[in-house]
């Protein structure tokens, strides 16, 4: 594993092509839109430039890493190469499929195919692909840079070959892993979406303020960030795109609360736009 791929530049797939190049390895990252690849091509620096500054990481380290990134929107050169390509598009099963089967076009015999979903089926994107047994789900966390984990998922037909290749990438980017067994929301998002669910009918029922929940939550019960912090970080239309998903997945009690359907009707969004469930500078 020598080269890594990354489609979609937003926040997640920056973030995986951060880590990915500050571990070594040479990266290529795709978007669509030309804008988008300058916005993380910028944030990367910043990000280098900062924990430069801090003294995380070495001047020449950061000069590396930058060095053994490239940007184009023309996915055919970004990943004709590569020994894995992680894709991180928006988070809806056609633009996934429509993604795969590009790939499995465009990459060779022998690429790893891994999306980072937080809730979506890896065997319904493998089976659009000639490689099934080559696709996987990686889901990192945000922010990449910081999150220790990955989860891998394995879809029904995903190698047991395929598994231990991406765990060593894994261990590679300074990361643990966890294998999953394929169930929509795996583990972290069926949790995580039920919590923040809950904390946003609590807002709504005016049970407390949004402060005083993530308090109670980070103070009585140590977690490390509020739900309605965390679902901000996310972005309320992914966290509702993901909940819609479990509704009709796993049924009733994964209901998205009306409260995020209205924040996000609004176009609040969360810290991308500037406000959400707080308001952001």
């Amino acid at each position: 594993m020598k080269k890594i791929a990354v489609v979609g530049s937003g926040v997640m797939g920056r973030g995986i092509a951060y880590v990915s190049a500050l571990s070594g390895f040479n990266v290529h990252v795709n978007d669509i839109h030309s804008e988008a690849l300058d916005k993380a091509k910028d944030y990367i620096q910043k990000e280098l430039n900062k924990s430069t500054d801090r003294g995380f990481i070495q001047q020449k380290d950061a000069e590396q890493a930058m060095h053994q990134m490239t940007f184009s929107t023309d996915v055919k050169e970004c990943v004709q190469d590569a020994d894995l390509v992680i894709e991180a598009a928006l988070e809806k099963m056609d633009v996934k499929v429509k993604v795969f089967k590009e790939l499995d076009e465009l990459c060779p015999e022998s690429t790893i195919l891994a999306t980072n979903t937080s809730t979506m089926s890896p065997t319904e994107i493998g089976a659009q692909t000639s490689r099934p047994d080559k696709v996987i789900a990686m889901h990192f966390f945000n922010p990449v840079h910081k999150m220790k984990l990955i989860e891998l998922i394995k879809g029904l037909d995903t190698s047991e070959q395929t598994v231990q290749t991406v765990k060593e990438v894994g261990e590679q980017l300074n990361k643990e892993t966890v294998e999953v067994n394929e169930f929509p929301g795996f583990v972290t998002s069926r949790m995580n979406c039920l919590i923040g669910n809950e904390a946003m009918n609590l807002l709504m029922e005016g049970v407390a303020s949004a402060r005083d929940i993530d308090k109670a939550m980070k103070l009585g019960l140590n977690h490390p960030m509020g739900p309605l912090e965390l679902a901000d970080l996310v972005g309320l239309d992914t966290r509702l795109r993901n909940m819609e998903y479990l509704h009709q997945t796993l049924g009733e009690k994964y209901r998205p609360c009306p409260l995020l359907s209205k924040y996000v009707k609004a176009g609040k969004l969360g810290r991308k736009t500037g406000s959400g469930f707080y308001q952001y500078e």
